[in-house]
């Protein structure tokens, strides 16, 4: 089948761009905000700290309005757990909720929907050091940290996130400073475990939402990449389903359907990692239905079969496979080119991903993070071309554009970012934003606001509702 013809986006389209509490806010550690997992890791060598990022903190009104100049109909933002909840339960910071409540109202002045993540990568650290995901507790707190979400905002936000990326943090977990497996026997069975009460706790979460904000729209998050074979050979293909199972479908097989994934129950049992499963979680989980499934998208991942030969995972970025003996095992696709930052760049693979999911869930969806990093320089006229990431985001909204066309219901698209902010992994240097905030990786400078070139260009993209991609 060959698409000519492009269909018109919704005019409902949610147009926007996404952030992240820990990446954006900075003010990591006062307001009364407690420390969460992200201001207790050790930071890669040569970034900076989380102190300050781009201090949208004391910023927020200045970006909102920036995005509202943008024409912005939604805005993707996270809610700092620790922020609301210090200690992760017990006391509330009523200075948190009052940022928030802020938040919410200048986006809604701007006329943009806020879009709130619950949960992005920052556990406060109290409970990570009481065992964090691997407590059964850790569902009721999430769910209770829900509830005082709902009851503060739920009058103004109709659209929630869960969990962002819930299968990052069971597969690289270690890389973004979410978990520690030094020491642990079993590492499956570690990650599996806070595995099923995360999942458990946003079944819960999204049942919360619908008695309690009955126009409200909830759904997961997770960091979905189609998986392709490296070659035609059989075995191939079934490394391509084994690691598409175990990256993508579980987890969203369990948020919309409420089950485990056969092959991932599989690969559990063969690594004695079934997670203790109480009586009546299957019962909450398959009760549980999202509105919508969110996912963010970078690139595909390629795998090949593994021959049972031991090899050291190495996860390169979040969407490559590392290697499981007699799974699966990782493989450089010679088809696609790469980002400034070795990510690989697949416009394609972005739209067969979409009807991927969609010929599996039949449920609308919205691109939560998809962006390209690079080393932006601001010029002495105050001006940043940008103009790879102009032709990155064309190409993927292009294949948008087809995938509606052929039938698949998209909602939404938010890129990453909204704003510069910190990379999890290379700090300020690497930056994905429309607008351009004038400090270095430890030099602050004065934290300016500069619209790129690319704030421009989707300017007119939400204007015209993606119907004009041209420069």
């Amino acid at each position: 089948m060959i698409i000519t013809k492009q269909k018109a986006l919704p005019e409902d389209f949610l147009w926007g761009a996404s952030t992240s509490a820990y990446q954006v806010e900075g003010a990591n550690l006062s307001h009364g905000k407690g420390p969460s997992i992200q201001d207790i890791k050790k930071v890669p060598e040569g970034t900076s700290e989380l102190d300050v990022c781009a201090d949208f903190y004391h910023h927020y009104k200045e970006d909102i309005a920036l995005m509202g100049e943008m024409g912005f109909k939604t805005f993707r933002f996270s809610i700092a757990w620790s922020r609301i909840l210090p200690e992760g339960a017990g006391a509330v910071n009523q200075e948190g909720i009052d940022f928030y409540s802020n938040v919410i109202d200048e986006c809604l002045k701007q006329g943009i929907e806020p879009l709130v993540t619950m949960f992005h990568f920052d556990l406060p650290a109290a409970l990570e050091k009481k065992g964090g995901w691997s407590r059964r507790e850790s569902v009721d707190e999430f769910v209770n940290f829900a509830k005082i979400l709902y009851e503060n905002y739920g009058d103004r936000v109709k659209y929630w996130l869960t969990i962002n990326e819930q299968n990052m943090l069971t597969l690289v977990g270690e890389m973004i400073g979410t978990c520690n497996l030094e020491g642990v026997a079993n590492k499956y069975k570690k990650l599996y475990q806070e595995n099923h009460h995360m999942l458990l706790a946003q079944a819960k979460a999204m049942k919360l939402c619908h008695d309690m904000l009955p126009n409200a729209k909830i759904g997961p998050a997770p960091n979905i990449s189609l998986v392709y074979p490296a070659s035609c050979k059989p075995k191939d293909i079934l490394a391509a389903q084994n690691f598409n199972a175990i990256r993508n479908w579980m987890y969203l097989d369990m948020a919309v359907f409420g089950k485990y994934n056969n092959l991932v129950w599989k690969f559990l049992e063969e690594h004695d990692a079934l997670p203790d499963i109480e009586e009546g979680d299957m019962e909450i989980m398959a009760a549980a239905h999202p509105d919508f499934i969110g996912f963010n998208y970078y690139s595909t991942a390629t795998v090949e079969w593994d021959n049972g030969e031991v090899r050291e995972a190495v996860f390169e970025n979040q969407q490559s496979g590392g290697s499981e003996p007699g799974v699966f095992r990782n493989f450089a696709n010679p088809n696609l080119p790469h980002t400034e930052f070795g990510w690989e760049i697949d416009p394609d693979g972005f739209r067969a991903t979409m009807r991927e999911i969609y010929s599996r869930y039949h449920l609308p969806m919205i691109v939560t993070e998809n962006g390209l990093g690079a080393y932006d320089k601001l010029t002495e006229d105050g001006k940043i071309h940008d103009s790879y990431r102009i032709e990155y985001l064309r190409r993927h909204i292009e294949q948008i554009k087809l995938a509606v066309s052929e039938g698949v219901e998209m909602m939404g698209y938010c890129p990453w970012s909204a704003i510069d902010l910190i990379s999890t992994h290379e700090g300020m240097v690497k930056r994905y934003g429309f607008i351009y905030v004038n400090r270095d990786e430890f030099d602050l400078k004065d934290m300016a606001r500069y619209r790129k070139d690319s704030f421009y260009w989707y300017k007119k993209v939400i204007e015209t509702n993606g119907a004009d991609l041209s420069d």
